[in-house]
């Protein structure tokens, strides 16, 4: 649950982002600029956080007024070895603050957090990871709760994310929209039963500005509340691209979905409405 920190909501003096130049971060950069906010784009090139010297750098970089919205991470997290590095990484990132305290902290986190058979999911749901890429995202949620003081601490657990520029192609709708539009057939597995919830980026970058604007602390899952069969996305990218085609392949592991209760969202944010899954991957197909 989140609760705002600011009575009247309105961008911090500036906002750095560690992870700029990834997926998510790129939009949460192009989004406050939009909205006129200064912003600190943070990319690898320019702190690396898995050298020596990167809590040091960093520190002379964030400002007491600023916010720091911490996307960077190595993902999807597979083995020990990325582990050990994602560690690195937020170790450096609270070394940093112990030294140069911000007023607001936003660390963007997974639904990959909660359990498996955890339906519907909602923000006080068990938090039991069965996935290495998890179980990263926990203990980073769990570092940066014990070891930032001093300002608000928001995590956002955003579900499945689509958009143009995702550079995954894992399954589901980044590459169903791609294999369509190719003329492709889209092969789902069984017969694509499995639903889940789809979050359109441009959906996750307005929510983490929304975060920001209100100095939120807490935990908010973000995720649209309406989950959807694999085949009735793929069925839908088809539609789209006017070309391509469905097939069902044999089953291979049993089915499970994912449904997410949007009751903090709502209370949160009440005038928010998520993209319905049809328009958004229409805006993903026409993106430049």
């Amino acid at each position: 649950m989140l609760d705002h920190t600011l009575a009247a909501p309105a961008l911090s003096k500036r906002t750095v982002v560690l992870g700029a130049r990834g997926f998510v971060g790129s939009h949460v950069v192009r989004r406050l600029q939009e909205s006129g906010g200064e912003v600190r784009a943070i990319g690898s090139d320019s702190i690396d956080l898995l050298a020596a010297d990167a809590a040091d750098k960093l520190a002379t970089i964030v400002r007491p007024e600023d916010t720091l919205v911490f996307v960077s991470a190595i993902a999807p997290c597979r083995d020990a070895a990325q582990m050990t590095k994602n560690m690195t990484m937020v170790a450096a990132v609270i070394e940093a603050l112990g030294k140069s305290p911000v007023a607001h902290l936003v660390n963007v986190s997974s639904d990959a957090v909660y359990a498996d058979d955890a339906n519907p999911v909602s923000e006080t749901s068990c938090a039991s990871p069965s996935s290495p890429h998890g179980a990263m995202h926990l203990a980073r949620e769990v570092l940066l709760k014990t070891g930032v003081k001093g300002c608000p601490i928001a995590v956002v657990r955003p579900s499945l994310i689509y958009g143009a520029a995702d550079p995954h192609n894992g399954y589901g709708p980044n590459r169903f929209r791609r294999q369509a539009e190719k003329g492709e057939t889209i092969k789902v597995f069984g017969e694509g039963e499995e639903q889940r919830d789809h979050v359109f980026i441009d959906d996750v970058s307005l929510l983490i500005e929304l975060v920001i604007t209100h100095r939120s602390k807490g935990v908010l899952d973000i995720a649209t509340g309406k989950s959807t069969s694999f085949r009735q996305v793929a069925e839908m990218c088809v539609e789209i691209a006017g070309k391509g085609d469905v097939q069902g392949t044999p089953r291979q592991n049993p089915i499970t979905h994912r449904h997410f209760d949007p009751t903090a969202r709502l209370k949160a944010f009440p005038d928010f409405i998520c993209t319905p899954l049809a328009e958004g991957l229409r805006r993903a197909a026409t993106a430049p």
